[in-house]
């Protein structure tokens, strides 16, 4: 982790990504033909994660469709992912005529829980769907084992990850597929934006076809295959051996985001500088547990997220102590998604004669209202520890045994 004292304060975007749209913009620049901004992207992200294939996507939800789509999922399938997510994650699996199937999650780290996942496992499960919730890698290596048993394709969904490692392995490159987000709030941003990736090149063509549109002449590595004007441009010319989608990064987001990807190290550290503040602030505090780190991996800390005893321990809800935390100067903090099949959406929903309702994971449907996820997307270490020393303060004021 890189020493705190040596992050400097930077707005959001203070590396190259004003001089590399610029020459994005440029339509004269025979550079962006011959090196499209996209292929720079990926194969940087390549370079980092040493992953052979990397596939850029306009949001990360379009590239966990492109990756389901890529497992061959489809009417009939069932693919699982954690009760405790956002709802992408199984609508997803609905776009593409499969069930979704929801297992509970581990009470202490948050992440998808593996028993559970055996537990679930059936004839026709074709995915399984892990989360590295809040920026802490999932326990992926016993689903893998599942997998192999089964034939079953594992997408990691790291969206809110970035760097984040179990022992020395990177977070999504442990399952089949990897997939990111690049949305504004996440730790490399594009403003909109994803990644896939995998180290398998059918998968990685089939995940670039189907987010391309079909074109048949598109490969693993590198888009478009090339081909001479003569062909194309023949009326009898076919484009399209694949039902695909327009899941393609436009050229602009992608040079933003090779800017941020070559600063990315110093992103996610400040994330980390920021998390230990709050485990400083509360620290000793009976009532507040923070997301269990089990040893050897690293978080990445999307955000700080801890489970709040205050209502049951202290006669404060969450949301006086919400109240309380904004009034005294705080930034206040955000809940956790609601379980997916608890959202309107899913009341009254049969698919394949399956209905959701509560129940289905009781953990996950305990820890939730519980959960409180503190801002660490400061760009000023100052302003974060005026911020957080607020929260110790309240902490202090309340008592924190």
């Amino acid at each position: 982790m890189k020493d705190m004292s040596k992050i400097s304060a930077a707005q959001k975007y203070s590396g190259n990504e004003l001089r590399y749209v610029t020459e994005a913009l440029d339509s004269e620049n025979p550079r962006n033909k011959t090196h499209p901004w996209t292929q720079r992207l990926e194969r940087h992200f390549c370079k980092i994660f040493g992953s052979r294939y990397a596939i850029a996507h306009n949001s990360g939800t379009s590239a966990l469709h492109s990756c389901l789509a890529a497992a061959g999922v489809g009417p009939g399938d069932e693919v699982i992912s954690p009760a405790l997510t956002v709802i992408m994650d199984s609508y997803a699996a609905i776009h593409l005529g499969a069930t979704p199937i929801f297992a509970d999650i581990d009470p202490h780290t948050q992440n998808i829980d593996p028993v559970d996942v055996r537990r679930k496992i059936s004839s026709r499960t074709k995915a399984i769907i892990t989360v590295s919730l809040q920026g802490l890698p999932a326990d992926v290596a016993p689903i893998m084992e599942m997998a192999r048993e089964n034939n079953i394709t594992v997408v990691e969904d790291c969206a809110q990850t970035m760097l984040g490692k179990c022992g020395t392995t990177y977070s999504g490159t442990i399952g089949h597929l990897g997939v990111f987000s690049f949305e504004s709030k996440k730790h490399l941003s594009t403003g909109e934006g994803g990644m896939a990736i995998t180290d398998d090149e059918r998968l990685a063509e089939r995940v670039r076809k189907f987010a391309g549109i079909g074109y048949k002449n598109l490969s693993a590595e590198a888009g478009r295959m090339s081909i001479l004007p003569s062909e194309f441009q023949d009326p009898d010319y076919e484009r399209f051996d694949t039902l695909g989608l327009n899941y393609r990064m436009p050229e602009i987001c992608a040079a933003v985001g090779l800017g941020q990807l070559e600063r990315v190290h110093e992103l996610v550290a400040r994330r980390q500088a920021i998390a230990k503040m709050y485990d400083a602030a509360v620290a000793g505090c009976s009532w507040i547990s923070p997301q269990r780190v089990p040893p050897g991996y690293e978080h990445t800390y999307y955000t700080y997220a801890v489970q709040y005893y205050g209502g049951s321990e202290r006669g404060l809800s969450w949301k006086a102590f919400w109240t309380k935390y904004k009034e005294m100067g705080g930034d206040g903090f955000y809940g956790a998604c609601k379980i997916p099949y608890l959202e309107p959406v899913y009341r009254g929903l049969n698919i394949s004669g399956r209905t959701y309702g509560p129940g289905l994971c009781p953990v996950a449907e305990e820890i939730q209202p519980r959960i409180m996820q503190f801002k660490t997307n400061y760009r000023d270490l100052e302003v974060a520890k005026k911020k957080i020393d607020v929260l110790a303060q309240l902490i202090d004021r309340i008592g924190r045994n």
